[in-house]
């Protein structure tokens, strides 16, 4: 099964951009669909973005919709995710997510990386 490993969070001012990778260890099939959630403190999981590996189209959650931007190598087996932007209420742990169903029904999540936005 295809594993998930993100990286490039961090902290950013207010304002600023930072662009979050996930490389899978195995070839993502044009069926999967790919996604970021995010959990912020005390919150529930919540999607920020997802794309249908074949391109097909694309998924953003209102807040981030002109921010945000998810894209996909697939010579690298790598989804990336674009923030600009940036802001506090961004701040949360970023899941780079996959359905081998194709659905929005992820069963593979990588194990989270840390995006700190200071105001």
């Amino acid at each position: 099964q295809v594993q998930l490993v993100e990286s490039g969070g961090g902290l950013v001012q207010a304002g600023g951009s930072l662009r979050l990778s996930c490389e899978a260890s195995g070839r993502i099939s044009s069926e999967y669909t790919m996604g970021w959630f995010r959990q912020a403190p005390g919150k529930e999981r919540d999607l920020v973005a997802a794309m249908w590996w074949s391109g097909v189209s694309s998924y953003y959650r209102g807040s981030v919709k002109g921010r945000f931007t998810i894209s996909g190598d697939n010579a690298k087996n790598t989804v990336y995710l674009q923030m600009n932007s940036l802001k506090p209420e961004d701040t949360a742990v970023y899941y780079c997510v996959a359905s081998s169903r194709g659905t929005y029904e992820f069963d593979i999540w990588g194990q989270g990386t840390q995006v700190t936005v200071s105001s």
